[in-house]
């Protein structure tokens, strides 16, 4: 007796369609082996069960039941099939699943199966008809008797099979089968040769070189060279060649040879860099498993690391990878010796290493010591190159850039396809265009050196459009919105008569499934009028999958009529009306194809209300039915069944029609109109993935108008194309129905119409067609049932060939290329592992073919047709294209009128208020110098815009700071730009315009500050002279001949920041300005935290030196977007922001009305100007201390000695180093000069002067510019503050003193400032230096400038310090305002819970911290840094106020009775916005009780104990019951009192009320 396969297997699990299927059967007998090694299940079904599906629960069943047992599963199935199966049908349907039998029995049976022609003569007759070869014969037998096994045994069919068979076919086939092997035999030769004539060179070449290096003897009469050995790693070989060492003996490099002691090399072999020469193989790094004492490797050298150790030596780290593992090497020499053996161990050197694998003590990881030897070998990778006669393009091709899915770099891409002489290459990333500048700056290099080569070639003017080309394009997400939400209106009311109907199917193909129900009703008048519905028999097995979704099985159809027989009928319903359907596109395709079989006509008006829905229903996520009915309250049972779905979608369409008609809408062609406008309609339709190329530059254009709007009106979770956007800016663009995921793809995988498949094709203007490994995933894909195998990926590939064919559309072949080669697969795997994708391990072969490569791939479809789709058509693309430039090369600044008039007429009015009406000559040959450049070289405009922008924060109450070398020029400061003065050192009379710039007393301050200079009156009239200037040339800011760029930053409020930003609007108008676009790419400690979490979690060990290399192919993936802090771009009127760059939200955010240049802004900064409106604490500050003491910051003076004595003690503040843990300087919290490092600087170059702060502002500022270097020359007295090299303009005007040629002094400092010096890329720099040797410029200041990487400007650094004293000198002259400002604006990690509690109780804090300080957290350094504020106040006998929670302000601190009163958000874990909102609350009146505070400030419990537990929320009760029974008692009290009669019963409720507090 039978039993449910379940009840016989209650705890096996199975993935849900397997226990579906399963769920199904039947057992009728389990019998096993008297050995217990072999298990027979007899499986009893009424659905057919896929081979596939019965081998998987064999599996399951023997892993799960018995995994300990030695034991075979076999399930014998048996079929109860419905009369709807015959063997046709059956065929149709099982064939796949019966070869894969017949491969588990024999491939040749297999090929002679699969290669047959199967006819059926008759209902129960199957004739195959097979090639006519001596194997097909032999197996003839055993094929027959497989097949009757299955179809009579298995399945239950009375079927006769017959053989016949055909000769086998010739002639083309085995002709272009020929020309492909020649093909492959011509790239072996190619490639052989190549490798030949490569080591032929290089024989030639070594012996050349050994010629001139041996004596004749040994020239006449070589040695023969040894057998050459080949070595190997990981799977990649070369032959092992290294260098010259074939014309030596083995070990002949070891005889005689007198080293000296402590010497590098120990050979006389060229190859050895270090120690001994070795001759043993090397074993592949993978294999070093432990201490395994000497070894020999090789490999690739990644990173180098030097560290100087104790007794003049230095450690050299390297690691070295054989792309098996990479492995760290540790080595030990003299520091003098350091640079001869980095001059070989550099990052790209090929090595092979001998010495000793052991476990370092220090990072815990094996690395390789003891280092017997070094030396160089040649690279022994095998680089692909393509040898192909005629080469392809590659014309889809992801980047870094791609939205965290392509790992190449765009730069290698270009020079890969460069080199291997393919005519050009297409950069298409997934929805942005991000990675062009990057491409287009390699393209420069390239076509640079080209054009060197034409030009010498004789080619005076080399045209670049017959040169190697980028073609620039983009993958977009292309949605559909051509398809009408009512197709074919005519214009028709709302109240027509409409069948709204509902089908079902055996599938989602109208061409290869079948109608299996329809279910109809009738509106009229917003009523239903009649219905209709019946089942149709499909004549094919309807799927089991389908049974389930819609509870139909064949009995249910097969005495029902055909669809010959029904579809008339159903015509003849919806005689006269419109039909409605949700998502009508599929319905109606079934409907339409049944038509045009049939003979019917095939024209209908039909209405989507799927597509109502997106315009109704906008904030809806889902718009099934289901989703929708539940929506508008509409009863939906028995879903996916016709009837019942049809008259759910007839009751939804009817409430449409009452909303439509609400928004005005009466007629179908209105509500075509509504759906066309939709934009969110836009964002819920599924998108496709298409390419998009730009022909040439009008395309460049519209491809980027594409992109913004896809950014900023359509993204939703991808940037999405509307198709009608896409006809709006067709011209100049190309497009190409790209990957599997394009709508041309999906359309022939859900077996859609002829006219549906006709509609997508003619769209494109090329098709495309890709490797079948890159759609491999569909086989093993559930949602892909219609792909089993690589021919059904074929077969859908030769389907769009012959579209293309049909269409006269070229069809390409593509790579969709997403890593450069195979190997780099790893990069993508692990950040898609990263992000979650479960399939991360099953990458597709993603990497660029070269043509030979690709030429294989698609040589199922013939030799000829794999090389037009190779070859022909994406070289014909390309000839398409032009050559462009993704970015435009003019410089495009906004226009101001007059603006040259108005700075010339600002400056000259401001210079004769400062200095009279007789100009000193040399502020007016200043003024004309600046003038004159700026003006000629259009930069007035820019000067204007910084000059209205200051003026307008200055007008609002917020002084601005200058940054960069803008204070270098007299016109910035008449201008108001900036306060630092220029010019040299000079008194002025504000009162008689006395000016004093030659008297040996002020010349004596060339170089410095004016500032420093003494005091005086005014020989004239007696009034006390101004002190200005800072010696600074102009130069520095504009270069020598006034044309450099000019960059104007500014430091403004953080507070005002914003406000400046929108003033930017005022000047220019609206939709003028954007803010620079930012790209956020990973960075190397969140890719080394990808790599390492993916192999932890598959329990792989890897070395942090293999994590590392791998992490460096994941680093600069791109994640995300943003802004710059104070960047803004400005258009110029009239023109389109799109021919510079797209535009989008910062990170995608559709919540924010900024927008943002799409491309990084450093790759427009040439075209458009940008301007630096940053956000900056000084400024702040500063209005906060004004603000506090009332004091003007500007009139503070920039001279006091007072000031001057915080840069060197305490005395200014009353204490001494003691009451502040030992802190020397009074500087701590000044800005510049705050921090532990910058006063130790102070305290080592003992300032004495203004000018000493400004010089070591720029050294605090510089890179390598004081440790190592200036500090090192002021502590041994080489040089002092005053005469070592600290902001970038000493060394101009050093040299110029000097003597040195005042051009090559601007260039020497130029080159010095940026590095290029220190870094070894300036090829000038020996030159200049014997210049400057010749001048008697010091060794040391050479020295110096080679230390040097960056260095500050001086102005900036002037700017910065004019800043910082107006702020230390009120922390002496107004000490709480100081220290208020300082803990609202600049701490860090203030607590009031540890800083306000008294002095001593910060100090045990800070002891505790101090006992610890190894292993604070950064949260408790930063407070540390605050708590030393905080003790110096505590020290200066000032205190801290307890918080009032009814005055305290919510972010700034005040002074209330000579005391500071600390922020609300000083409290630990009350944010800004919680602060704020008690702030708000407190306006409403008192707080009742902790309940109510609690309620009205949505302060969490936490925050509240902790208040109440310092004492801030004073006697508050618990809850609001005690303070509502306070109240009453008060209002009860006054009651009494305006009545004149006592509440008698006043104190018993109270008592009661009391007690029952007490109890709750």
């Amino acid at each position: 007796m039978s039993k449910p396969f379940f009840e016989v297997f209650p705890v096996l699990q199975l993935n849900a369609d397997i226990r579906d299927l399963m769920g199904q059967t039947e057992v009728e007998r389990v019998s096993a082996t008297k050995r217990r090694d072999f298990l027979r299940v007899y499986l009893k079904s009424t659905r057919l069960i896929q081979k596939a599906d019965i081998w998987t629960t064999e599996q399951e069943i023997k892993k799960q039941l018995f995994p300990q047992a030695n034991l075979t599963v076999k399930i014998y199935e048996k079929f109860e099939l419905s009369s709807q199966y015959n063997p046709e049908k059956l065929m149709d349907i099982y064939k796949d699943s019966i070869l894969e039998e017949f491969r588990e029995y024999s491939h040749i049976q297999y090929n002679a199966l699969k290669t047959a022609k199967i006819e059926y003569p008759s209902e129960n007759e199957m004739l195959l008809t097979m090639e006519d070869t001596v194997l097909n014969r032999s197996m003839e037998g055993e094929i027959l008797q497989i097949l009757e096994k299955i179809l009579v045994e298995r399945c239950g069919f009375s079927v006769k099979i017959h053989t016949a068979y055909v000769e086998k076919e010739t002639g083309r086939f085995q002709k272009e089968e020929e020309a492909k092997i020649r093909l492959k035999v011509n790239a072996i030769y190619s490639r052989t040769k190549g490798r030949r004539e490569d080591e032929e060179h290089t024989a030639r070449g070594e012996g050349s070189e050994q010629s001139t290096a041996q004596a004749p003897e040994a020239a006449k009469a070589p040695e023969p060279a040894p057998k050459q050995k080949t070595e190997n790693a990981g799977g990649v070989t070369k032959g092992f060649q290294g260098g010259s060492r074939g014309e030596f003996k083995r070990g002949e490099f070891r005889k005689g040879g007198n080293f000296e002691k402590g010497a590098l090399k120990r050979s006389d072999n060229p190859d050895v860099i270090y120690g001994r020469d070795f001759e043993e193989e090397a074993m592949k790094i993978e294999e070093l498993i432990g201490e395994m004492g000497e070894v020999v490797i090789r490999g690739k050298v990644l990173s180098v690391d030097t560290r100087d150790i104790k007794n003049e030596k230095t450690i050299i780290i390297f690691n070295i990878s054989d792309f098996t593992d990479t492995m760290t090497i540790k080595m030990f020499v003299r520091t003098e010796q350091v640079k001869e053996v980095t001059g070989d161990i550099k990052p790209g050197a090929f090595l092979k290493v001998k010495g000793i694998c052991m476990m370092d003590k220090f990072d815990h990881e094996l690395a390789i010591g003891s280092i017997a030897g070094i030396k160089k070998i040649p690279d022994f990778t095998n680089t692909r190159m393509d040898t192909s006669a005629r080469k392809r393009v590659e014309l889809h091709c992801h980047t870094k850039m791609s939205d965290m899915d392509g790992v190449s770099e765009a730069k290698d891409i270009v020079k890969r396809a460069y080199k291997w002489g393919h005519r050009a290459i297409a950069i298409t990333d997934h929805g942005v265009v991000q990675s062009f500048t990057d491409a287009n700056h390699v393209w420069d290099d390239l076509w640079k050196a080209e054009k060197g080569k034409r030009k010498e070639a004789g080619d005076e003017n080399p045209d670049k459009q017959d040169f190697f080309k980028i073609i620039y394009g983009v993958e977009a997400y292309l949605v559909d919105d051509l398809k009408e939400i009512v197709t074919n209106d005519r214009g028709q009311g709302l109240h027509e008569d409409y069948v709204v109907f509902d089908i079902e199917t055996t599938g989602f193909s109208p061409v290869n499934n079948r109608i299996i129900e329809i279910g109809a009703v009738k509106v009229s008048g917003g009523e239903i009028v009649d219905r209709f519905s019946t089942f149709v028999n499909p004549d094919v097995p309807i799927p089991f999958e389908i049974e389930k979704l819609t509870s139909i099985r064949d009995e249910d159809v097969m005495d029902s009529p055909q669809i010959d027989v029904i579809l008339p009928q159903f015509l003849q319903f919806c005689e006269g009306c419109i039909m409605v359907a949700h998502n009508a596109s599929f319905d109606m395709s079934f409907i339409m194809e049944n038509c045009r079989r049939l003979g019917y006509p095939q024209e209908f008006t039909y209405v989507d209300t799927v597509g109502i829905s997106r315009v109704l229903l906008k904030n809806q996520s889902k718009h099934t039915l289901d989703a929708v009915a539940k929506t508008l309250g509409i009863s939906l049972e028995n879903h996916h069944r016709a009837v019942d779905d049809a008259e759910c979608t007839a009751y939804i369409f009817v409430k449409f029609i009452k909303m439509l008609e609400e928004q005005d809408i009466h007629n179908l062609t209105e509500v075509n109109a509504l759906g066309a406008s939709s934009v969110d309609a836009v964002k819920k339709m599924p998108s496709y993935h298409a390419i998009i190329l730009a022909k040439n530059d009008l395309g460049r254009i519209n491809l980027y108008r594409l992109v913004s709007q896809s950014h900023l009106t359509y993204f939703n979770k991808h940037p999405r194309i509307p198709k009608s956007l896409v006809m709006k800016y067709r011209e100049g663009l190309i497009l190409g129905s790209a990957c599997e995921a394009g709508e041309l793809y999906r359309a022939l995988l859900d077996g859609q119409s002829d006219a549906q498949i006709a509609r997508l094709v003619k769209f494109y203007d090329y098709l495309e067609i890709q490797p079948c490994g890159n759609n491999k995933f569909m086989i093993a894909s559930e949602r892909v049932r219609n792909v089993t195998s690589m021919e059904d990926i074929q077969n859908i590939n030769r389907k769009i060939v012959s579209l293309g064919e049909q269409f006269h559309k070229p069809v390409v072949a593509t790579c969709d290329v997403h890593f450069l080669d195979p190997e780099d697969e790893v990069y993508r795997r692990i950040i898609m592992a990263g992000r979650g994708f479960d399939d991360a391990d099953d990458q597709a072969p993603l990497y660029l073919h070269t043509t030979e490569e690709m030429l294989e791939e698609f040589s199922y479809l013939g030799s000829d047709k794999a090389e037009e789709i190779v070859i022909t058509n994406t070289n014909m693309i390309a000839d398409m294209i032009e050559t462009i430039a993704p970015v435009r090369p003019d410089k495009c600044p906004p226009v101001i009128p007059d603006s040259d008039k108005t700075l010339t007429e600002i400056c000259y009015n401001r210079a004769h208020e400062i200095y009279g009406p007789d100009l000193p000559r040399i502020v007016e040959a200043r003024l004309e110098k600046e003038l004159n450049s700026i003006i000629k070289n259009g930069f007035a405009v820019m000067y204007i815009i910084a000059q209205k922008l200051v003026w307008k924060s200055v007008e609002d109450g917020y002084l601005v700071g200058s940054r960069g070398s803008v204070g270098s020029s007299f016109v910035a400061t008449m201008a108001g730009i900036t306060e630092v003065n220029p010019l040299s050192p000079h008194y002025y009379c504000s009162k008689c315009h006395y000016v004093d710039f030659d008297s040996d007393e002020v010349k004596a301050y060339a170089g410095k500050a004016g500032i420093d200079m003494p005091d005086k009156v005014c020989p004239v009239c007696g009034e006390k002279l101004h002190k200005d200037g800072f010696d600074i040339p102009f130069e520095t800011f504009l270069g020598f001949k006034g044309d450099k760029e000019p960059d104007i930053d500014l430091n403004f409020s953080g507070e005002y920041q914003s406000k400046a930003h929108k003033y930017t609007e005022v000047i220019f108008g609206a939709g003028q300005t954007f803010r620079a676009g930012t790209i956020a790419t990973l960075a190397d400690k969140t890719a080394f935290g990808y790599v390492k979490n993916y192999f932890e979690e598959r329990g792989i060990h890897k070395r942090t030196s293999e994590i590392d290399r791998i992490a460096s192919g994941c680093t600069g993936v791109r994640r995300s977007t943003g802004q710059h802090p104070g960047g803004i771009v400005v258009l110029p009127l009239g023109q389109d922001i799109n021919s510079f760059t797209p535009v989008q939200h910062p990170a995608n955010d559709m919540t924010t009305d900024t927008i943002t240049t799409h491309f990084d802004y450093h790759s427009i900064d040439h075209n458009l100007l940008k301007l630096d409106i940053l956000g900056h604490d000084d400024p702040t500050m500063i209005r906060m201390l004004q603000d506090l003491t009332g004091r003007d910051p500007l009139t503070i003076p920039l001279d006091g000695q007072d000031v001057m004595s915080l840069f060197q003690n305490t005395d200014a503040l009353g204490i001494t180093p003691e009451q502040i843990g030992g802190t020397k300087l009074g500087a701590l919290g000044i800005p510049e000069f705050g921090t532990d490092f910058a006063m130790q600087m102070v305290i080592d170059a003992k300032p004495k002067a203004f000018s000493d702060l400004v010089r070591i502002s720029g050294l605090s500022h510089g890179t390598n510019v004081w440790l190592g270097n200036a500090q090192d020359l002021i502590m041994s007295g080489v040089a002092t503050i005053s005469t070592a090299i600290c902001t970038r303009d000493d060394i101009m005007l050093y040299l110029i003193q000097m003597g040195v040629e005042s051009e090559k002094s601007f260039k020497i400092m130029e080159a010095v400032r940026k590095g290029m010096v220190a870094k070894g890329r300036c090829a000038m720099w020996e030159e200049w230096k014997a210049d400057m040797l010749a001048h008697n410029v010091p060794q040391w200041y050479i020295e110096s400038c080679q230390k040097i990487e960056y260095m500050f400007p001086k102005a900036h650094a002037a700017a910065y310090v004019m800043m910082a004293w107006r702020i230390a000198y009120c922390k002496i002259h107004y000490p709480l305002a100081y220290y208020g400002a300082f803990f609202s604006i600049r701490a860090k990690a203030f607590s009031y819970e540890i800083m306000c509690q008294g002095q001593k109780h910060l100090e045990s804090v800070m002891a505790d911290y101090k006992k610890r300080q190894d292993t604070l957290s950064n949260k408790e350094k930063d407070a540390m840094g605050d708590m030393r504020i905080v003790q110096e106040m505590y020290a200066r006998g000032f205190e801290f106020e307890p918080i009032d929670i009814f005055r305290a302000q919510s972010r700034s601190f005040q002074i209330v009775d000579g005391k500071l009163m600390p922020s609300l958000n000083s409290i630990d874990g009350l944010g800004e916005k919680a602060a704020d909102a008690i702030v708000e609350a407190a306006k409403d009146g008192p707080f009742l009780s902790k309940d109510d505070f609690r309620q009205r400030t949505k302060v969490s419990k936490t925050i509240i104990d902790l208040m109440d537990s310092m004492g801030l929320l004073g006697d508050l009760p618990e809850s609001n019951q005690i303070g509502y029974l306070m109240l009453f008692a008060v209002a009860a009290l006054l009651i009494g009192l305006l009545v004149r009669k006592p509440f008698m019963g006043l104190n018993r409720f109270m008592e009661e009320k009391l007690e029952e507090t007490e109890l709750l």
